[in-house]
């Protein structure tokens, strides 16, 4: 009897371990409601991801007659982000706002990607414009994207001939480029400096673990390509219709959509005239943001078809024919990237 009631109380033990094992399996941060909804979401999947940097980008594509809200599920709330669940030109969506920066781009893509059933994912909104060959209003779709934020800078009184630190390692690299200082320096009639304390900063590649990969085996990537067939379809939109006027303050000449080489992101708004020409001439960018890149990125890496659509709303740093830019025309832009999306799923899925 006495071992009968040892063995009854091992496997008594042994049974509610199971039951806390499974119990954390189940909820462990994410709890049984949350789990709940986005089961009952993914089983009307798949989703096409829409991904948004700020509320009044977002705005005018929930407040169009395209977007109808799903009836059961209108949202889920999960790690202070809403991922909002409907149609969007009769086909399924999960719209997300990200918020500003690098940081917020990557986590909420990675949320999208990882809890719903999401076969591609579109970025949009608007950017700052390095290209002077556009104008505010024109919608960018870039071909290419980069993180330029990501640098080694290089101690004073070393150059391009001089190994950067940690180099020799396979940690960083002078094979991207680098900005030099000194090539900004204002100089005066009375100074005539050819050096700058700040040196140079060199252009890196992000270390990107894919799914497709071997884990903790890091690959790196600069230039990220959007997909081929998403930015085939992006070519239809070249005669796409587009606001050119804020009330009585109209455009030099009427918006267009326009496919570029390449776009850049990093934790840093543009408004400086030198960058912005130095990113032109040395990256052939176009549109200028802080969010773009870091979606490109997460997308590589889970294997995702992306995109990002960006309309221009300023000359970054100035100089354009046009005052106030951005103020002006930040909701101009904002639209005409609505109005580019809306086309661009309509055709994705003609």
């Amino acid at each position: 009897m006495e071992n009968m009631g040892k063995n009854l109380r091992r496997a008594l033990t042994g049974f509610l371990v199971m039951v806390v094992v499974m119990g954390v399996g189940t909820e462990g941060a994410i709890s049984a409601n949350s789990m709940k909804q986005i089961y009952r979401v993914n089983k009307n999947g798949p989703y096409l991801g829409i991904v948004v940097p700020n509320s009044y980008e977002m705005n005018p594509l929930l407040q169009t007659p395209s977007f109808v809200a799903d009836d059961d599920f209108p949202y889920v709330d999960f790690a202070g982000r809403r991922f909002r669940i409907g149609k969007l030109e009769t086909k399924n969506v999960i719209i997300v706002m990200t918020g500003l920066s690098m940081l917020n781009a990557g986590l909420t893509t990675q949320l999208l990607l990882s809890l719903f059933r999401v076969n591609g994912v579109v970025h949009y909104g608007i950017a700052g414009n390095a290209n002077p060959n556009l104008q505010i209003g024109d919608v960018t779709i870039p071909r290419y994207w980069a993180h330029t934020g990501l640098w080694n800078w290089q101690r004073y009184g070393d150059g391009p001939e001089d190994e950067l630190a940690f180099e020799s390692g396979g940690d960083y690299t002078r094979k991207i480029g680098y900005l030099k200082f000194s090539d900004y320096n204002n100089y005066t009639e009375n100074v005539n400096a050819t050096d700058n304390l700040l040196n140079n900063v060199w252009y890196q590649p992000e270390e990107v673990f894919p799914v497709t990969g071997t884990p903790e085996v890091r690959q790196h990537a600069f230039w990220v390509p959007v997909d081929k067939h998403f930015y085939q379809v992006a070519g239809k939109l070249k005669d796409l219709k587009l606001e050119g006027c804020v009330n009585s303050t109209c455009l030099p000449r009427a918006p267009m959509v326009t496919r570029v080489e390449r776009g850049v992101s990093a934790n840093v708004l543009v408004d400086n005239r030198g960058y912005r020409e130095f990113l032109y001439s040395m990256f052939n960018a176009t549109p200028v943001d802080m969010e773009s890149a870091a979606v490109a990125l997460v997308c590589h890496e889970q294997n995702s078809p992306f995109i990002a659509i960006r309309a221009l709303s300023d000359l970054a740093g100035g100089g354009s024919a046009l005052s106030n830019e951005a103020a002006v025309f930040g909701s101009l832009a904002a639209q005409n990237a609505v109005d580019a999306l809306l086309r661009f799923v309509a055709l994705l899925y003609a």
